[in-house]
């Protein structure tokens, strides 16, 4: 048995190319690097730029940080949180994060137009050769087996185009995912999909040890009744003078495509205290809006040299639209299986190896998402949200429950009665 022989290094060939180098794109392009693989980051803007995005991270998150060696500390700039404070029913709880041997006990806030580029510098620490300003087209095709084997570019400001080579890519490049499209990859229908819209004020209120969520969405414009929305709105407190203030809202909601949901943000920000400033003058910046891709919409993971990770495989969590923690995890466990992939002795031995990514995804998620769309049909009744955030409120032992089933923090062993219910449900559900 041969070993695999390695190939040339140069400027534009690479053991892997990672597309994007968000969350996603810079944990995978970090582990693999991290191995001792050759790995191509390829980022179509240039660091800081700005994202849409709640900025606050739960237990989770903050764990793939940990492991990641980044100085999370607050001198580096990071804001902790002690957990959650749901708003509803007339109701206002204040739940601490689990303690668990699997978790910290305290999540994370920061600004995405930085926290994106602190992650492809660790990458870059670990090897990785990191492309700024380079915007990905077409992936280049092998016409013999149809496998993909590089991609097409334009690079710098000059928008030089040039040929990226190597016999992986990972698909890091978003909702949208080009180069998924350009695959043959299609978004999944029948998956939930929602729109998160956020914007920063200048308030009193940036200084919170809690991240506060709002589980009754009212919008109020115009006569007639209110009406309660599917979805939830947010109030994250930066630690800087502003607060992140946005709402996230699902399409199982009829209204989803006919309503403003700047409008809606706008009339929900109307309706809080004066004193918490969130008004059109203290505004530091435009309203803007995301797609979050949810529960697997785009499948398979792994076909044909290309493996999707974070929001290109539809990663987003459907209980709560967290999508961070999520897309750093798959990028770590697309990094084990391309590592072990590479030290295979022949193709076809390292096909096989790599057939496995989308089946551990599967077990990773798989249940735990087809509860969570399970979840999202149900709060899409406008009835059943109202009865369920009336009621569900009232008691603190449940929503402890809840506050652990929507953010999917357990033990996996040795955990308390809550954690052995959870994780005995995602163990059961089908893992679609």
């Amino acid at each position: 048995m041969t070993e695999q022989q390695p190939q040339p290094r140069s400027e534009h060939t690479a053991d892997v190319i990672v597309v994007g180098a968000g969350p996603a794109g810079s944990t995978t392009a970090y582990y693999l690097a991290k191995a001792g693989l050759d790995v191509l980051l390829l980022e179509k803007t240039a660091f800081p730029r700005e994202k849409v995005c709640g900025d606050g991270l739960t237990p989770r998150a903050t764990k793939q940080l940990v492991a990641m060696g980044i100085d999370i500390s607050e001198e580096a700039g990071w804001l902790r949180n002690k957990g959650l404070r749901i708003i509803g029913g007339g109701v206002r709880l204040q739940l601490d994060w689990p303690e668990l041997a699997s978790y910290p006990d305290y999540g994370l806030v920061r600004k995405r137009d930085d926290f994106d580029e602190q992650l492809a510098r660790q990458a870059q620490k670990a090897g990785a050769r990191l492309y700024e300003r380079c915007n990905v087209g077409a992936p280049v095709i092998d016409e013999r087996t149809g496998r993909i084997t590089g991609v097409h570019a334009k690079l710098g400001e000059e928008k030089r185009e040039v040929v990226f080579a190597a016999p992986l890519v990972v698909a890091a490049d978003g909702n949208s995912s080009r180069i998924s499209l350009a695959m043959g990859l299609h978004r999944r229908e029948d998956r939930p999909m929602g729109v998160a819209v956020r914007t920063y004020f200048t308030s009193p209120r940036h200084d919170d040890d809690y991240l506060e969520s709002w589980l009754e969405l009212w919008d109020r414009r115009g006569p007639g009744e209110d009406r309660l929305l599917p979805g939830y709105g947010w109030i994250f407190g930066m630690g800087d003078g502003t607060s992140n203030v946005g709402l996230g809202v699902l399409n199982t909601s009829a209204s989803f495509k006919e309503l403003d949901w700047r409008e809606v943000l706008k009339a929900w920000c109307a309706s809080m205290p004066a004193d918490w400033g969130y008004t059109d003058e203290n505004m530091t910046g435009p309203i803007r809006g995301a797609a979050l891709p949810m529960a697997f919409n785009r499948q398979p993971h792994y076909t044909r040299g290309l493996l999707l990770v974070g929001d290109a495989g539809g990663l987003v969590n459907p209980f709560n639209g967290e999508g961070i923690a999520y897309a750093m995890e798959s990028g770590q466990l697309a990094a084990d299986v391309i590592v072990q992939a590479h030290a295979r002795a022949t193709p076809a031995q390292r096909e096989r190896a790599l057939h496995a990514y989308p089946q551990v995804l599967k077990d990773t998620y798989g249940g735990y998402y087809t509860l969570g769309r399970a979840f999202v049909k149900l709060i899409g009744n406008p009835k059943v949200m109202k009865i369920a955030t009336q009621r569900g409120l009232t008691h603190p032992l449940l929503m402890r429950f809840t506050l652990k089933m929507l953010a999917n923090l357990t033990d996996p062993t040795g955990g308390d009665a809550m954690d052995r219910i959870i994780n005995g449900l995602s163990k059961v559900a089908p893992r679609a």
